[in-house]
């Protein structure tokens, strides 16, 4: 087995099949360091969302295949605390939830059809629920709060503790873990890299937004940027002001992604979307930083929490994330070439890798299992737009977006831009 990439996905995957077959002989190679991407760099939700709706995904599998889809998801959640328990990956693990507030009018229209929609899928309140404004208060106050949508399903993680861990528990099981050894090409049997070439019976491919750079692959998915910032640990009494008592993961239901956690050192982590797509699925170090996507996060991070104004941010970062063209993960093997792959999460891979890992696993073994026959295995998206269009398309459905929230926060009505743009919002 050679495996290209040093993520989750890469990693799950090892460690998935080192576990299940002792003999296997596992290469992984990475190009930077274990966790270098989306897998070090992210929010820290390890979250049962997946970024295919249930309604698009049962259009091309079925009701009851998109339902075991969404039950795979939650089930996953609690297997990636169960075994980063069993292997003593201290990545600061705490289930507390989600909690989606809904600060406009708008957005409670949101927040209350998300929940009837999740009714009619028969998923009942131990599922998704609606809070009233009092009972979202009381799990996180921010200003102008009408109520929120609080899904049990998601555990805050530190994400680089986790990927180093894991890595970790994969040498402790057998792999071979190759840093600085960046792969330019995947072929059938064979993974070339700036060394020399790896020669396997299955090749994976785990490379999510870093996916353009290989040969071939530029419009597989295509490489958006997620932005962060951290603040100076805070005081007990600014956190009894804000709550996430139980380190509740939080956003709100705007247009526009956004994304925080309680750290466990009581910093407030907080990101979202809004940098610019590159034109040619360009990926550079340059494109982790983009201040003025910094100041925007800490300007509507005090606008949600007065409490926090002036408080010290003290770090920012940011990276690539995947997106393939119809927002549908994938997991799969063709056995003719023995070429396997997983990915396109969207920016939700916490817990979907490990899930991937484990479906590469019995694909790989070929185990028959529940997992081999859910929806997105051996799913194929169909390729991005030739550039310019794809360029043209995805930046002027980023600044679509932020009209629609610009427009409701004027309105406080549901958008007409979101709806005339609802392609291009995904």
């Amino acid at each position: 087995m050679a495996i290209v990439g040093g993520g989750y996905t890469g990693l799950w995957t090892a460690y998935s099949l080192a576990v299940a077959d002792p003999s296997l002989r596992i290469v992984v190679l990475e190009a930077e360091r274990v966790g270098h991407g989306a897998s070090g760099r992210n929010g820290g939700w390890c979250s049962a969302l997946f970024p295919a709706s249930l309604p698009s995904l049962a259009a091309t599998a079925g009701r009851d295949a998109a339902l075991a889809q969404h039950r795979a998801m939650r089930e996953t959640v609690d297997e990636v605390a169960r075994t980063t328990a069993a292997e003593g990956i201290d990545c600061h693990l705490a289930k507390g939830g989600t909690v989606v507030l809904a600060r406009s009018r708008a957005q409670w229209t949101r927040a209350r059809d998300e929940v009837a929609d999740a009714r009619r899928w028969g998923r009942g309140e131990d599922d998704l629920r609606l809070l009233g404004a009092a009972e979202a208060d009381r799990v996180l106050r921010a200003g102008g709060t009408l109520g929120a949508t609080y899904t049990p399903d998601c555990a805050a993680v530190h994400p680089l503790r986790l990927a180093r861990g894991l890595a970790e528990a994969c040498e402790r099981h057998g792999v071979t873990i190759h840093e600085q050894t960046r792969v330019t090409a995947i072929e059938p049997g064979v993974a070339s890299t700036e060394h020399g070439d790896v020669r396997a019976d299955v090749v994976v491919r785990a490379t999510e937004g870093f996916t353009p750079t290989l040969p071939g692959l530029r419009r597989a998915v295509v490489p958006v940027y997620s932005l962060m910032i951290a603040t100076e640990p805070l005081p007990a009494e600014v956190w009894d002001e804000i709550g996430l008592a139980r380190r509740e993961t939080f956003s709100d239901h705007r247009h526009l992604v956004i994304y925080g956690q309680r750290t466990s050192d009581d910093r407030l982590a907080f990101g979202g979307r809004g940098a610019p797509y590159h034109l040619g699925s360009r990926v550079r170090p340059a494109f982790d930083r983009d201040e003025r996507v910094f100041a925007g996060l800490y300007a509507t991070l005090t606008e949600m929490f007065p409490v926090l104004a002036g408080t010290r941010v003290t770090h920012a970062w940011g990276g690539p994330l995947g997106i393939p063209r119809d927002w549908c993960a994938s997991v799969g093997l063709d056995r003719s070439t023995g070429l396997a792959w997983a990915g396109g999460y969207v920016g939700d891979g916490v817990a979907t890798t490990n899930l991937a890992g484990r479906t590469l696993r019995d694909l790989v073994l070929g185990h028959d299992t529940d997992l081999v026959r859910l929806p997105w295995v051996d799913h194929r998206s169909p390729a991005w737009e030739r550039e310019p269009l794809r360029w043209l398309g995805i930046n002027l459905g980023l600044r679509a977006t932020r009209l629609a929230d610009a427009e409701e926060a004027l309105t406080g009505r549901p958008s007409l831009v979101a709806r005339a743009t609802a392609p291009l919002l995904g």
